[in-house]
């Protein structure tokens, strides 16, 4: 990447931060210094009525997204690919937003959405030109500095067979609930409908499981090819895998709380379960791909030896 485009990638980043920031501080000065709102994030929404909160769980996972990709598109060779799996993914989960109720959300979202698509864009043009080497590596030398690398294989399987297994039992839960649910509240389910009660800037559900979905699939199928670009794809599915897995986990154990616990049946067990595991899945996925990919380094032969002496010394050797 270019050093233009490093320093507009990390401005945008820091932009799209600053929105989501400050909704989260409308937020807590609208809960107070309470667990209230952490528990809202949750799922938990029926001890308090108002006010609510306009921003979800996903808001903060976005906000430490933001900030790790505007550092990654200052020091890494991974600036590109960090900078369109953000954009890519920040498109994804704000889309629903145009067709949210009130002029502020609406407003919030178109302007992230422009940020999140001129992240892309930036991604995509601010390659360096062809033939050009990027600034500290040496010519013809793939282990320099400016080179991805690639993952370390037992990571990168290990972390891809997580992803996928978590990937095929969401998809599953959006199947089992299409077939269970009404038409109408599957279809609210991806669109939002006011039957939901969402916050102002809530993902809906169903189509926040798509989008896992694909961003896991994804990281599943370029972690078993050990793509250059796993860890920044691996990373963001991880931390939102595992935010998704803690927000139901401590759902149920809030449950667990009250005085009269309704009995379970089988498949509000398999989904605490599943919470659960998306939350251990997401946090190996993370501990799996932080580490950097190991360096090859290019095979240079050793210096020839001088050559021996003659058999027949001449005079004065």
């Amino acid at each position: 990447m270019t050093r233009t485009a490093r320093l507009t990638g990390a401005a945008l980043c820091a932009a799209l931060a600053l929105v989501t920031l400050v909704w989260l501080l409308r937020d807590l000065a609208t809960f107070g210094p309470t667990a209230e709102l952490l528990w809202y994030w949750a799922g938990d929404h029926g001890f308090r009525l108002q006010p609510t909160a306009a921003t979800t769980l996903v808001d903060p996972l976005l906000l430490a997204a933001y900030a790790v990709t505007a550092v990654v598109a200052l020091r890494s060779p991974l600036a590109g690919s960090a900078m369109a799996v953000t954009g890519l993914t920040t498109l994804g989960l704000r889309l629903p937003g145009l067709w949210a109720s009130g002029v502020e959300a609406l407003v919030g979202t178109m302007i992230v959405l422009a940020l999140g698509g001129a992240l892309v864009v930036t991604a995509a043009a601010g390659r360096e030109p062809a033939g050009r080497e990027p600034a500290g590596r040496a010519p013809g030398d793939p282990a320099a500095p400016g080179t991805p690398d690639r993952p370390r294989t037992g990571p990168a399987v290990t972390a891809g067979v997580l992803c996928a297994l978590a990937g095929l039992m969401w998809a599953a839960w959006e199947i089992r609930w299409a077939t269970l649910l009404p038409v109408e509240y599957t279809v609210g389910r991806y669109t939002g409908g006011r039957s939901l009660l969402l916050p102002t800037l809530a993902v809906p559900p169903g189509w926040l499981n798509a989008v896992l979905v694909l961003l896991l699939l994804a990281a599943a199928g370029s972690a078993f090819a050990r793509a250059p670009h796993t860890r920044p794809l691996g990373l963001l599915a991880g931390l939102l895998l595992a935010g998704v897995g803690a927000g139901g986990t401590a759902a149920a154990l809030r449950q667990s709380w009250h005085t009269y616990v309704p009995e379970q049946d089988i498949y509000s067990l398999a989904y605490d379960i599943g919470c659960g595991y998306s939350l251990l899945a997401g946090l190996a996925v993370l501990l799996l791909l932080a580490r950097p990919g190991r360096r090859r380094t290019p095979y240079r032969p050793v210096a020839a030896l001088p050559p021996a002496p003659p058999a027949h010394r001449p005079p004065g050797w």
